[in-house]
């Protein structure tokens, strides 16, 4: 287990190099000048020049990423240009905020994604089972930004159970909960049902039923733990992409998270400070990542690591 998490983060390094090359050559593609737009409208452009050369942007696109990696290497993920301050601190304040709603959502997304998966694969072809794949469409179809502008209205605004927007108590993250956890339920009952309903056919499943084991122990002792593997792909690949921000669901709340800093950062094309929290974005994705692997030879034995 030691070597095998050694060789992933050793892994992580050429990938992460790949995303700081990336992201970096995006960004200098993308229209408009930082330099002016720290300037403001009435500078001059000896004074915008001025600014360019403050933040090194006047020098060569090799020489600006070798800069960065080397700065990335020794920690210092740069200065935003917006606030003048340490990119790894404005990151590192709105991460917990982004955590606690990635948590509240993929808790609400195992719950219901295994329980309506469960009862759907155990109640194949029955009214039930119809009615959750229906309704788990809907839950993939329907745009996060919708869901949660719906709750808004008959939650917030007619009945006045949840805050409208904010974040800060257990009532503010109810709702944006509920929409991000939606989406992620629909998937993982639709990957439960269908993993289920491979599993239960096997012989072993037979023989247990024929020995006179009741179905919930068929059901959650047997059938289940075979056939969570792909399950928990899916929650993976889910939480990884919660903890990267869930932007529309944020700006929609209002909610100062990691995907709103990244929304922002953009649109005052704040170099720094997108480059340095897609690198960390990526970090806590692989790290999602080796987790999952780990989970796997948990729940089965059988799988090598390697």
């Amino acid at each position: 287990m030691f070597v095998f998490i050694v060789r992933r983060i050793l892994q992580m390094f050429p990938v992460l190099l790949g995303v700081t090359l990336v992201v970096f050559l995006i960004m200098h593609m993308v229209p408009g000048d930082p330099a002016m737009l720290m300037a403001g409208e009435g500078a001059t452009q000896q004074r915008i020049n001025e600014v360019r050369h403050g933040l090194g942007l006047d020098r060569p696109l090799p020489v600006q990423y070798f800069d960065y990696v080397n700065k990335v290497l020794h920690g210092d993920l740069g200065d935003s240009i917006r606030s003048n301050r340490p990119v790894l601190k404005e990151i590192l304040v709105r991460l917990p905020t982004t955590l606690e709603l990635s948590l509240a959502s993929i808790a609400l997304t195992i719950f219901l994604g295994l329980l309506f998966g469960i009862i759907s694969a155990s109640r194949q072809n029955s009214p039930i089972d119809m009615i959750i794949m229906i309704v788990a469409l809907l839950g993939v179809s329907l745009p996060s930004f919708w869901i949660g502008l719906m709750l808004m209205y008959y939650f917030s605004v007619k009945i006045h159970m949840f805050p409208v927007a904010g974040w800060g108590t257990l009532r503010h993250m109810v709702l944006p909960a509920i929409t991000l956890g939606i989406g992620g339920a629909a998937i993982v009952a639709r990957m439960t049902r269908a993993s289920m309903l491979e599993v239960i056919r096997q012989d072993y499943v037979r023989t247990a039923r024929a020995k006179g084991v009741t179905e919930r122990v068929v059901i959650y002792k047997h059938a289940l733990k075979n056939a969570i593997i792909p399950v928990i792909t899916v929650v993976g690949l889910q939480f990884g992409a919660l903890l990267g921000g869930t932007v529309l669901t944020e700006s929609v709340f209002a909610i100062n998270g990691v995907g709103r800093l990244i929304v922002d950062s953009i649109r005052a094309r704040d170099f720094p400070t997108v480059q340095g929290t897609v690198l960390f974005v990526s970090v806590m994705f692989m790290l999602v990542n080796m987790v999952v692997d780990i989970l796997y030879k948990y729940f089965n034995k059988r799988i090598e690591l390697n």
